[in-house]
């Protein structure tokens, strides 16, 4: 299944986003749709947050245990650090968060395009 959203930067996008991406029931399994949407709202709110311009989200699944996505708006860029967490800082955590559950996930150098991929299929074949 393929998604495609176009949203303002405003405070709705993070709802909308997770509303979109919850239409990805019943194309992907519960597991990779959670994670999926939880890692949607970090980026989204990240780009409301930061980024400039219209806000596109777009997912690709490939078949019930992989989902590409990826969040894009026009800001100029900015170097991925993943923070840790700490108990003395709230907040900033998104791309921890990202690096933690998603297979893959990378930045497009100069740009604020973040993709992220979580492929769970190898899950399957463990268990076999």
């Amino acid at each position: 299944m393929d998604l495609d959203l176009h949203m303002a930067p405003d405070l709705t996008a993070p709802a909308q986003a997770r509303k979109a991406i919850t239409g990805l029931r019943g194309h992907v399994d519960g597991d990779v749709l959670s994670d999926t949407v939880l890692l949607v709202s970090e980026l989204v709110s990240n780009s409301v947050k930061y980024g400039e311009g219209e806000i596109l989200l777009r997912a690709r699944t490939r078949g019930s245990r992989q989902v590409l996505v990826e969040v894009v708006d026009d800001g100029g860029g900015f170097s991925p650090a993943v923070r840790r967490p700490s108990r003395f800082r709230a907040g900033g955590f998104g791309l921890h968060l990202v690096d933690e559950l998603a297979s893959s996930w990378g930045v497009h150098a100069g740009t604020a395009h973040v993709w992220f991929e979580i492929d769970r299929s190898a899950d399957l074949a463990a268990v076999a």
